[in-house]
């Protein structure tokens, strides 16, 4: 009862939160970070599990929950970070807590709505879901189809700098085509971009991804590719001999963690 009532409670909050943030932030030009919480941490977060084709390297933390730790398929050699299960099964060095795992996947669910929940969008269905080759500002980006990354595209931070932000609404499907590369400029860090799919996301292989990727189903990494920034799926993450780095925390050397 106290766990529903504490769900209740965030989600209200979120409200709150994106209802004060529309009527004050957004009207002076600033778009504040999608709230990350407890799931900040983590390099890779799945509700449904990992596959991987070794070999992998991870830079941050990774779990899956609820499912068993069994269906988390990274060995420890490849994780520089702590592997969460629910329970004992899975790699050996992983760290049994299941109730750190439940909060950090409600996060997780938390930050999905945030994004997807941001009002007064910068662009609607910019090139009818066809991003590549563009240079993109900060802001929010919306589309009701599925978005394609065909050539690489540049996000500048422009005037904004570091504190630019970018939100990307897809109510589709999002694919970066084999070998393309998502380009930070002006200053701007992958732990200010956020993509929210409600549809599979696809990494194309050896591509090179940048953000938070928050994804309402799979998310597959195809042979090779890399991202600098964090998978989170509601279902499954899907590796194939990918590079993944999470972003640095604050005070974090950044020895193996990105931008």
């Amino acid at each position: 009862m106290q766990d529903i009532f504490t769900k209740k409670l965030k989600l209200t909050l979120v409200s709150l939160f994106l209802s004060a943030v529309t009527c004050s932030t957004y009207a002076e030009g600033i778009r504040p970070p999608v709230a990350l919480y407890t799931a900040e941490k983590f390099a890779i977060l799945s509700q449904s599990g990992i596959t991987n084709v070794y070999a992998s390297k991870i830079s941050g933390d990774v779990g899956t929950s609820p499912i068993t730790g069994a269906a988390l398929l990274l060995t420890c050699g490849e994780v520089v970070g702590t592997i969460f299960t629910v329970d004992a099964a899975g790699p050996a060095c992983l760290d049994n807590n299941a109730s750190f795992l439940t909060g950090a996947v409600s996060d997780m669910g938390y930050a999905y709505v945030d994004a997807a929940g941001r009002t007064l969008p910068d662009t609607t269905e910019l090139s009818a879901g066809e991003i590549g080759g563009l240079t993109i500002n900060p802001g929010l980006h919306k589309w009701s189809s599925p978005v394609t990354v065909s050539n690489d595209i540049t996000l500048d931070g422009g005037v904004e700098g570091e504190d630019a932000v970018w939100i990307f609404q897809i109510a589709g499907t999002l694919n970066l085509a084999t070998s393309k590369k998502v380009i930070l400029t002006g200053g701007a860090l992958a732990k200010n971009v956020y993509w929210q799919v409600a549809g599979a996301a696809t990494i194309g292989t050896y591509a090179h991804f940048q953000g938070t990727l928050l994804g309402k189903t799979m998310i597959a990494v195809n042979t090779g590719a890399t991202v600098n920034g964090r998978l989170f799926a509601q279902t499954a993450v899907t590796l194939q001999m990918n590079t993944v780095t999470a972003p640095c925390l604050k005070d974090q050397s950044q020895e193996h963690c990105g931008t």
